[in-house]
């Protein structure tokens, strides 16, 4: 009797797992799909893929399931509603029979990365954080690769985040923290910070490669020179707000004309969705120095490197 050997899937939960090669690795895949460097439609031939979204998304669910279609896949759409643990079956259970069926599995969920730990207790199914409430780790990948697609290096650069401290700030500080003599400056208002635990890890890990990380709720400390702005919109998907006066806090932290001025030299980007007159003005997004449509872009190609690096 022969034994079936299954090969152990790889998973992105957080960009915790990753190391600062596994990273560079997808960006640079990334940039190579980017600049169409790479021919299309045999990288994941005979591949099923599960795309699995219990809350609102444009581009990364179109991401994910265009880059596994243009990769020789073929994929399964769930809904909040169409898997049975809605009926009461456990999530071990469920995970065990998808990672039967399929190859890889990507979710956004209202939960914490561990959540998506559970989903990957299983040797067969690669795993793929789009989103949880703690953090967002294919969205930084997708701007670390619109970065260093921009400017050619990661390193030297220095970063300003105005806004709250949300999972796609999360992401970008444990992103980043894996490079060198990089300096990100977060500007998010008071009780609205980033993770005080997760801030922490990342300023102790860029530390290592003279990466600065740095949270300030006070504008006063604005550095003198950026090369990049990046705001995301105030009102976080699936997060409310305490304050009932939350936009007057909110505020002073919106991405002007003004404040652009100040760094001429800065390029503006936003993970999307945008709401003009809130986060950023109308003139900035729009303006010639905005990025934003190519970073959007830049997902699809970065969810190619992430399936493909998870898969093969």
């Amino acid at each position: 009797m022969s034994l079936t050997i299954v090969k152990k899937r790889k998973h992105i939960i957080s960009l915790r797992d990753l190391s600062e090669q596994e990273t560079l690795d997808i960006i640079n895949r990334g940039i190579e799909y980017a600049n169409g460097a790479v021919e299309l439609g045999q990288q994941l031939a005979g591949k099923i893929i599960g795309i699995y979204f219990t809350k609102t998304s444009t581009r990364t669910r179109t991401s994910f399931s265009t880059a596994a279609l243009r990769l020789g896949a073929q994929i399964i759409a769930y809904g909040p509603n169409d898997l049975q643990i809605n009926t009461g079956e456990s999530m071990s259970d469920t995970m065990q029979v998808l990672s039967r069926m399929l190859d890889g599995l990507v979710v956004r969920t209202a939960g914490s990365p561990e959540v998506l730990r559970a989903f990957a207790n299983q040797k067969r199914m690669s795993v793929v954080n789009a989103m949880t409430q703690d953090e967002h780790p294919t969205q930084a990948l997708a701007d670390l690769t619109t970065m260093k697609q921009h400017f050619g290096e990661l390193s030297g650069l220095n970063i300003v985040y105005m806004g709250e401290g949300n999972n796609t700030a999360t992401a970008l500080a444990l992103a980043l923290a894996k490079f060198s003599n990089i300096r990100i400056s977060f500007f998010t208002p008071p009780n609205y910070h980033i993770d005080p635990q997760i801030l922490q890890y990342a300023k102790n890990e860029g530390e290592g490669n003279n990466t600065i990380i740095n949270e300030f709720h006070d504008l006063k400390f604005l550095p003198s020179d950026a090369d990049v702005m990046y705001t995301t919109r105030w009102q976080t998907t699936g997060t409310a707000k305490t304050d009932a006066n939350w936009r007057e806090i909110f505020q002073p932290f919106a991405v002007t004309d003004q404040l652009m001025s100040k760094y001429p030299n800065a390029i503006f980007m936003h993970d999307l969705p945008a709401h003009r007159g809130d986060e950023v003005e109308a003139s900035v997004i729009d303006g010639n120095k905005s990025i934003v449509f190519e970073q959007a872009e830049n997902k699809a190609h970065s969810a190619k490197a992430v399936l493909e690096w998870c898969m093969r």
